[in-house]
C-alpha cells in the first residue's frame, strides 16, 4: 500500500463501487466534493428474490449466472443516472469476498476488466469493511464506534477504531442472524426473503405466548449462538399443530399459531442481539474513554431494518447513555455505495496498491475482517480459512 497522503482528501474523487457478494447486483457511484462528504450520483440494486423463490434460499448457481446477465447493463445504467463516462471516474472499488465465491468472481473479475480498458486503479474491497463504513454515506460517524453487523450471512461486534483498523468482540459461533430468520420463515411456510415475512407475520401476533430460550446466557463473551433458538420454534411449531401430515412435509399450522411463533422468535433474537451488544458496550467503553460526542453504536446490515430489533437496540442505547446511528434500510441491505463508500475513503487515504497487485488478488469465499480481540477463540476454520 502507499503512504496515506492527506492531500487527496481535499480533491474531488469519484468512486464506482460494484457488489456481488450474494443476491443483489449492486452499482453505484459516489463523488466526494472539497468537505470530504459522500454524494451519491447514482445506485442502482437488482433482487434476485424471484429468481430464487421456488428454492426457499439463495442458490449459488443461479446467483452467479444472474450477476453475469445482468452486471453490465447496472454498471451502464449507474453511468447514465450519474451523466458520466468511465472516462470521469478515478477509481474502481468492487467487492473481492466474502461471499458466495461465483458471484464475487463475477464482480470482482468485471471491476479488473474496466481497469485494464481505462487505466484506472482497482480498490478490492472487503464486504465487511463496507458494511462497517455504510453510517458515513448518510451521517456524521467519526471514529471510534462499535458496529453491530447483523444480515443474512454474519453476525458480528466488531469495533471500528480507524480505516482498516477492526478487533472483533463477538460473533455468531453457528448460524447468522438472518440466516436463522430465513430459516425460520421457511419452517413456518412464510416465503422469502425471510427477515420481511417474519416481521409482517409478527405484526398481528403475541409475542409472549411461546417463550423461546435466551441462548449463552451462562458464557462468558459476546458471541451469539441462533441454532437452539431455531430448534426451540420448530419444537414449538411441532407441539402447535393440529392436523395435517408429518411436520417435514410442510403440516399446517393456523394463522394466529403461526403469528405468535413468528412475533415469539423475533423478540427472541431482539433480546439475544441486545443482550450481548450491551456486553459489547462495556468492553467497548473499558478500552476507549469518551469522545466528544459520546459512545455510538452502529448498526448494519439487513436485519437493522427490523423494527423490533432497532426498537431493543435504542431501548439498550438510552439506558447506557449511547447514541444509535442505524443507516437508511437501502444502505443496510447489499448495495454499491458502501463498496463506493470504503473505496472512496481509501482512495483518499492514498491507500491504494499498484495495478499489477490489485488485478493478481484472488476472489475469496472466506475473509475475515477483523481479529477476535485479545483471549478470544477464532470461530470457524477448515482449507478456506476462518468462516467469521
Amino acid at each position: 500500500m502507499t503512504n496515506a497522503s492527506p492531500a487527496l482528501a481535499d480533491t474531488p474523487v469519484t468512486i464506482l463501487g460494484i457488489e456481488t457478494s450474494c443476491d443483489d447486483t449492486a452499482v453505484a457511484i459516489i463523488r466526494a466534493a472539497a468537505d470530504g462528504r459522500a454524494h451519491i450520483l447514482a445506485n442502482q440494486v437488482w433482487s434476485q428474490h424471484a429468481e430464487h423463490a421456488a428454492y426457499g434460499g439463495v442458490v449459488p448457481e443461479i446467483a452467479a449466472r444472474s450477476h453475469v446477465e445482468r452486471l453490465d447493463s447496472l454498471i451502464a445504467a449507474a453511468l447514465a443516472e450519474a451523466g458520466l463516462g468511465l472516462e470521469m471516474v478515478d477509481a474502481v472499488a468492487a467487492t473481492a469476498g466474502p461471499g458466495l465465491i461465483g458471484g464475487v468472481v463475477v464482480g470482482l473479475t468485471t471491476a479488473k476488466a474496466i481497469c485494464l480498458a481505462h487505466d484506472l486503479p482497482l480498490i478490492p474491497i472487503n464486504h465487511l469493511e463496507g458494511h462497517a463504513l455504510s453510517v458515513r454515506l448518510t451521517d456524521p460517524a467519526p471514529f471510534p464506534y462499535l458496529l453491530l453487523l447483523v444480515s443474512g450471512g454474519h453476525t458480528q461486534l466488531v469495533a471500528v477504531d480507524a480505516l482498516g483498523t477492526y478487533e472483533r468482540l463477538g460473533t455468531t459461533i453457528d448460524d447468522a442472524a438472518g440466516e436463522a430468520f430465513d430459516k425460520t420463515a421457511k419452517l413456518l411456510g412464510l416465503g422469502q426473503p425471510g427477515g420481511p415475512q417474519i416481521e409482517a407475520a409478527a405484526t398481528g401476533g403475541r409475542a409472549n405466548r411461546f417463550d423461546f430460550p435466551r441462548p449463552l446466557q451462562s458464557r462468558p463473551g459476546c458471541d451469539f449462538s441462533f441454532s437452539g433458538l431455531k430448534t426451540a420454534v420448530r419444537q414449538a411449531a411441532l407441539k402447535a399443530v393440529t392436523s395435517g401430515p408429518a411436520y417435514h412435509d410442510a403440516a399446517p399450522l393456523d394463522g394466529q399459531t403461526r403469528a405468535d411463533l413468528a412475533a415469539s422468535f423475533q423478540a427472541a433474537a431482539a433480546r439475544h442481539l441486545a443482550d450481548r451488544t450491551s456486553r459489547a458496550m462495556a468492553v467497548f467503553s473499558a478500552r476507549h474513554s469518551a469522545p466528544e460526542t459520546g459512545y455510538r453504536l452502529v448498526v448494519a446490515g439487513g436485519v437493522a431494518a427490523n423494527c423490533t430489533i432497532k426498537a431493543a437496540l435504542n431501548h439498550l442505547c438510552q439506558t447506557e447513555g449511547w447514541s444509535l446511528i442505524v443507516p437508511p434500510p437501502k444502505f443496510c441491505t447489499d448495495n454499491g455505495a458502501m463498496i463506493a463508500q470504503a473505496g472512496l475513503e481509501r482512495f483518499q487515504r492514498g491507500l491504494v496498491a499498484p495495478i499489477a497487485q490489485t488485478l493478481a488478488m484472488p476472489a475469496r469465499a472466506r475473509w475475515p475482517l477483523a481479529e477476535p480481540m485479545d483471549g478470544a477463540p477464532r470461530v470457524g476454520g477448515g482449507k478456506k480459512g476462518p468462516k467469521a
